[in-house]
């Protein structure tokens, strides 16, 4: 009822232990606080929240327009309700690095279990756009040192993102990681990778876990779980699916509400009250007050 019952702090420790373990890791795409709570139901490990999501649910492109506080305020929102870690997405630290060094501290306080920063220039742009650029290695590492530095919990999960494989190719995604690592980082996403031999290229040059981001509609091929299990990737995340998934069906019931001025041909697509109510704990709210659930849900 309420909130997790697992404190901000157990649930990195216990990301951490997992992590460390070598399993992959799955990662589905909250874009709200209720789809994260399915994405529990259904068994994953863990929750991302994409800087993508968050700027399309205020109608926003992905351009860095997201404010640190908007960012880990629906972050905190996702958060506290599972028992899952969630990993969400800082952009490029909202800043300067006194204002990464903060970023860290306000998603701490969020509740969040980690977060990635990334390498790109202000403004920036989608991973999977033509025209991205990024900063030079010295901003990079300054970033990830700022991050590391700053946090409290040394179970907070610092990922430091490369978007160079994009820009200057795969050797330099390497040599990227490795100097980011070097810098302190837990993590590497390496961002718009092409092939599984790239990931597989970046397992090898690097000690510490690696997430690879199964976007769709970009630059990466779709790899399904095992395949990316197969070549030693530690955190697979669909950050933008259940959004897209949701927004299509979204259309296709308001097409179907202009053709047919109804939606009873879409009652076997919708989530029944009864799911729902049971997604949310309806009934144990009842412990609290037996005239909030006095009732009977039928199918």
């Amino acid at each position: 009822m309420l909130y997790s019952m697992t404190t901000a702090s157990e649930k990195r420790r216990l990301f951490r232990e997992r992590l460390s373990s070598g399993e992959l890791l799955r990662f589905p795409g909250a874009f709200n606080p209720l789809s994260a709570k399915l994405i529990e139901q259904k068994g994953f490990e863990g929750v991302y929240i994409s800087g993508a999501v968050l700027s399309a649910d205020l109608g926003l492109p992905d351009i860095g327009l997201t404010t640190l506080t908007e960012v880990a305020g629906r972050g905190q929102q996702i958060a506290r309700m599972t028992e899952l870690p969630a990993i969400i997405d800082a952009d490029t630290g909202f800043g300067e690095p006194m204002n990464v060094a903060r970023t860290i501290q306000t998603l701490e306080d969020a509740g969040l279990a980690g977060t990635h920063i990334e390498d790109q220039v202000n403004p920036k742009r989608c991973g999977h756009l033509d025209g991205k650029a990024v900063v030079d290695e010295n901003t990079a590492i300054k970033r990830i040192r700022a991050a590391v530095d700053a946090r409290r919990d040394p179970n907070f999960l610092v990922m430091a993102r490369t978007d160079i494989r994009a820009v200057e190719g795969l050797e330099s995604a390497v040599d990227r990681a490795k100097a980011l690592v070097d810098a302190g980082a837990d993590a590497i996403f390496p961002e718009a990778m092409r092939s599984l031999e790239e990931f597989a290229a970046m397992r090898a040059a690097l000690e510490v876990p690696i997430l690879a981001n199964m976007t769709e509609f970009g630059k990466s091929e779709l790899f399904s779980v095992d395949q990316l299990r197969d070549v030693g990737v530690n955190i697979v995340i669909w950050p933008v699916s259940l959004l897209r998934i949701a927004m299509g069906a979204a259309g296709r019931a308001l097409d179907t509400l202009i053709d047919d001025g109804h939606l009873t041909s879409k009652l076997a697509e919708m989530q029944h009250r009864a799911d729902l109510y049971d997604l949310i704990d309806y009934e144990d709210y009842n412990r609290f007050d037996t005239s909030v659930f006095n009732f009977q849900i039928t199918r």
